[in-house]
């Protein structure tokens, strides 16, 4: 049987550390800075034999609850409510500090089986017997760091919960695995363009910390999504700054973090800012997406609070056109994450670019527009010899790639490749997904062949 574990415990005690030695990867980021986790994220774990999920949550500290700090510890306080049990972290090597007895307190005011973790623990263990102080039963050594101690963990976590832990027999393998796979979704953008309150409109509820500030978040967070019997993954992720301008290390791993997520995603939604869409930095990330080769849409958020005049989403998608010729015809949609104006759209937008992304074109119809596109246009002769286009396929999709058989293709102008995917785009209607053309000479079968 499945369950839920929440990971908690003050700032820096190893939370992140030992969530992504639960998960198997490095997931969480990780840094000697007290108070890197904000959000809470979500892994699939595995001890053992046991499965389950678990929560790393944001560092627990004393603070007002309108601060970002108690915003924090909302999200922490909603980790532990929607878990079975409680990994409680201490500091091995520091032991109890008077914030531990605090929050030890919450934990058990919660009212979930806990379990007593004393971190960093490697080799000398002289401050882990204070852990007896907090109430919370016999500390469990362990050093996420090194994998050290995870056999009592497991111990721990069995006794703890024994019906969930216990293996059932007649557990319907099949009824666990989804019927379809979700569409991998990334949410992208700069700095304060909205990305988590979008998220956390799309998910009806207030899953991700949201703040006036810009970079509230640094992790790309993965939440589950449900839309009109569809299933989603969706990455929240850090706000994406010109290279010149991020020099803290944190947000050079926040920054990573979210290309990562880019790298891994399906279709990326780009969120540009009504009030000033198309800076310089939204056109580097959507050069970006298209050479990862996602498929793109792009939401341009904050939509109520501008007048709107002669500027409507033709215009929009006009300057979208011009500014981005590589992702010609993704679509652009007009949203509020605050209010929830054009939501449906936007996810209705996402499924089309996904099926787009996916298509496939017969070989027969390609080598008909072969024929068509180079009678119209033939391709030009390169020191007065012409070029020959022989035949193309399509090996792949996602995104959709051709190849070109040709000849003298080291004499291929670029132009002449521009113009052919333009028209693969726009005769087998494949807006806003990159397309890979790629050339290859044909093998001329008498080469190597003797004269007679």
């Amino acid at each position: 049987m499945s369950f839920t574990v929440a990971i908690v415990g003050r700032p820096n005690v190893g939370k992140s550390t030992l969530f992504n030695r639960l998960v198997g990867k490095r997931l969480a980021l990780v840094d000697d800075t007290p108070g890197v986790t904000r959000d809470r994220r979500e892994g699939r774990a595995r001890l053992g034999d046991l499965e389950f999920t678990v929560f790393d949550t944001a560092g627990l500290d004393e603070a007002a609850s309108e601060t970002l700090t108690g915003r924090m510890q909302a999200q922490t306080r909603a980790a532990m409510a929607a878990s079975d049990a409680v990994l409680f972290l201490m500091d091995g090597r520091a032991g109890i500090l008077p914030v531990d007895r605090v929050f030890a307190d919450l934990v058990r005011a919660s009212g979930k089986p806990a379990i007593l973790v004393a971190n960093k623990s490697e080799g000398k263990r002289l401050a882990v017997a204070e852990g007896f102080e907090l109430g919370l039963g016999e500390p469990v050594p362990i050093s996420a760091e090194h994998g050290e101690g995870l056999a009592d963990l497991y111990a721990a976590l069995r006794a703890a919960l024994p019906e969930q832990t216990s293996p059932d027999e007649d557990l319907d393998e099949e009824a666990h695995t989804s019927t379809s796979k979700p569409v991998r979704i990334a949410v992208v953008g700069r700095p304060n363009s909205g990305k988590s309150t979008l998220v956390n409109r799309l998910l009806g509820q207030e899953r991700l910390l949201t703040a006036q500030e810009a970079g509230t978040t640094r992790d790309a967070i993965a939440v589950d999504l449900e839309w009109q019997g569809r299933h989603f993954r969706v990455h929240d992720t850090a706000g994406l700054r010109r290279r010149s301008r991020v020099q803290d290390k944190l947000e050079k791993l926040s920054v990573a973090d979210a290309l990562n997520a880019v790298r891994f995603a399906e279709v990326v939604i780009l969120l540009m800012d009504t009030q000033a869409p198309f800076e310089e930095q939204d056109l580097r990330i959507a050069d970006r997406i298209e050479r990862e080769g996602r498929a793109l849409v792009i939401g341009m958020n904050k939509w109520d609070l501008i007048e709107h005049g002669g500027q409507g989403g033709k215009d929009l998608q006009k300057r979208a056109d011009h500014w981005l010729p590589q992702l010609k015809g993704a679509p652009i949609v007009p949203i509020s994450g605050l209010t929830g104006q054009g939501i449906d759209r936007l996810m209705r937008a996402v499924l089309e670019i996904y099926e787009v992304w996916n298509k496939r074109v017969e070989t027969s119809a390609l080598n008909r527009w072969l024929a068509d596109v180079s009678a119209a246009h033939p391709p030009p002769a390169v020191k007065g010899r012409p070029l020959r286009l022989n035949y193309i396929t399509q090996p792949k999709s996602r995104p959709p790639t051709f190849v070109l058989f040709a000849s003298r293709i080291d004499a291929f102008p670029d132009s002449y490749r521009r113009y052919l995917v333009n028209s693969l785009r726009e005769v087998f209607e494949l807006p806003g997904t990159p397309i890979r053309l790629t050339l290859r000479e044909k093998k001329n079968p008498y080469a190597g062949r003797r004269k007679r």
